[in-house]
């Protein structure tokens, strides 16, 4: 095993067990390191404080597996998936009526950088370090173990978040499936893995979906940037009067229509436009929505770009405000991880004033708990949410 050590001072965020170590903080690297290798990290006096997988690019250059010498064993990454699939089986988000979830969430489950979503005996697996993908055959035989080889597909999905050429690192390591249909609290939704976002389905918003459907009863609903329609389906399941589902990707609007039908009784219910979120909200003349839905891709992908971002959520925000009626209710999202909790709520609080409207916050919104967020690395929490009563 390589060895890197740190300047001095450096091992203090390992010490507090954050489980990045970013390239200012490396004083040496042992001749012959490779991108992806597992490496012991060393502090100034060459005492060991951890392993973890060396990233030749890019800023962090350790994602630290375990904090002690005597933390990294064989088989390590079978029992972290096991203890992972645990803890959603004891939360209950294993059931009759949901068979999706999120089994591994990166640093939130002691495995930096790595996602596994599961669909119905399906599992995809996204890698967000060479490391990680270096490890992926390894990790899938894990998978199979811990599923008792019940799993149909286990799916590589990693050429996006490794910046390579698209389908470079996206294979099937089991099975040949690239579709299900897929239970969440109860509602179907059609999940293809291989050519849906991210794997397929934004499993974070699952409570947040839960929420709409409490408040869709007889109200007028719009759901923009509406992807596969997850919020549309709950909306349309618990009585919404009406649900208009906008964005501007023809798969999104191929995938909301096919899981809107899945839903009985729709009838004329539901439309769907694709457009411009923006332009469309623009082009409305009247305030006829009582419930709004507002959960667009991440605007700032990178502290470089956050003003622009704020601009951009600031101006959504605030037509979509324009557009509902007195007494409404706004659910309103951002999943950038360059704009914190408080940097979101004074973006709404400046569109708010835009819009010239009394605003109460009702609560605030978050990612489920299979998202979980390691308490030493808050950058884990990166969905913030809040939902609004609008007079």
């Amino acid at each position: 095993m390589k060895k890197i050590v740190l300047k001095k001072g450096k091992e203090a965020s390992l010490q507090r067990r954050h489980p990045w170590v970013f390239s200012g903080a490396i004083a040496q690297v042992e001749h012959g390191c490779n991108d992806g290798e597992l490496v012991s990290v060393s502090d100034y006096q060459n005492r060991v404080l951890g392993y973890g997988h060396y990233q030749q690019n890019g800023s962090i250059s350790i994602r630290i597996l375990a904090f002690s010498p005597e933390a990294y064993f064989d088989g390590l990454y079978e029992e972290r998936l096991k203890r992972a699939l645990q803890m959603r089986i004891n939360l209950g988000l294993v059931s009759s009526s949901t068979n999706c979830f999120r089994l591994v969430h990166g640093e939130g489950d002691d495995l930096p950088s790595l996602i596994i979503d599961i669909y119905n005996n399906n599992a995809v697996v996204q890698c967000h370090s060479m490391g990680m993908f270096r490890q992926v055959k390894l990790i899938a035989d894990s998978l199979d173990n811990i599923f008792d080889k019940r799993l149909n597909t286990i799916y590589c999905k990693s050429s996006a978040t490794l910046h390579l050429k698209p389908g470079e690192a996206d294979f099937f390591l089991k099975g040949s499936d690239h579709e299900t249909i897929a239970l969440e609290n109860g509602h179907h939704f059609k999940i293809n893995w291989v050519e849906g976002q991210k794997t397929g389905f934004f499993l974070d918003q699952r409570d947040n979906r839960f929420l709409v459907g409490q408040l869709a009863q007889g109200r007028n609903v719009f759901n923009a940037f509406c992807y596969t329609g997850g919020f549309s389906v709950y909306a349309l399941a618990n009585g919404a009067s009406s649900v208009t589902s906008i964005d501007s990707s023809q798969k999104a609007m191929d995938l909301v229509e096919a899981n809107a039908g899945l839903v009985s009784g729709v009838g004329e219910r539901h439309t769907s436009f694709r457009a411009d979120v923006i332009e469309w909200l623009k082009a409305q003349s009247s305030a006829s929505f009582d419930l709004a839905i507002v959960d667009p891709p991440a605007f700032a992908k990178s502290h470089a770009v956050r003003h622009k971002a704020s601009l951009a959520y600031r101006r959504l925000n605030a037509e979509a405000m324009r557009l509902v009626q007195d007494g409404a209710y706004l659910l309103t999202f951002s999943c950038s991880q360059a704009i914190d909790s408080a940097t979101f709520r004074s973006i709404v609080f400046a569109a708010g004033i835009d819009a010239g409207k009394r605003i109460q916050v009702l609560k605030q919104l978050s990612q489920g708990v299979d998202h979980p967020v390691n308490l030493y690395h808050p950058e884990g929490e990166y969905l913030k949410g809040l939902l609004l009563r609008i007079d």
